[in-house]
This record gives C-alpha cells, sequence and structure tokens, in this order.
C-alpha cells in the first residue's frame, strides 16, 4: 500500500487535486507560466517516485542474470 501511495498517489495529489491552487497562482518562473512549470516539474518528480519505489521495494527482487 505504501507503495502504491508513493508512486500513484503523491504525483496524482500534487497534479490533480492542487491544480486549482495552482491555476490561481500568477506568475512567471524562469519566464513560463506557473502551471506549466508545475506540470513539468512533476512530470520528473512523477519519475523521481516511482524510482524510490523501484529503490525501497523491488530492488530486492531482481533476479541477477549471472
Amino acid at each position: 500500500m505504501v507503495k502504491f501511495l508513493i508512486g500513484i498517489g503523491i504525483p496524482y495529489i500534487a497534479v490533480i487535486a492542487l491544480l486549482p491552487w495552482v491555476n490561481a497562482v500568477n506568475t512567471n518562473v524562469f519566464g513560463v507560466p506557473f502551471i506549466y512549470f508545475w506540470i513539468f516539474i512533476w512530470m520528473i518528480l512523477t519519475s523521481v517516485c516511482m524510482l524510490a519505489c523501484w529503490i525501497f521495494f523491488d530492488s530486492k527482487n531482481v533476479d541477477a542474470d549471472d
């Protein structure tokens, strides 16, 4: 359950649930509107969440091809 929460729950909450708040922010980050920056950065952070799931939960289950 924790693996699901880290891999899917955190990115879902960040992108979908916080979108009304992000849409209300009227600032630019590096010349890009904040909402576009938010979505772009969460594409990267979603990969980081999936990597964390793999490192903490699944990397021990990988069979060696020796």
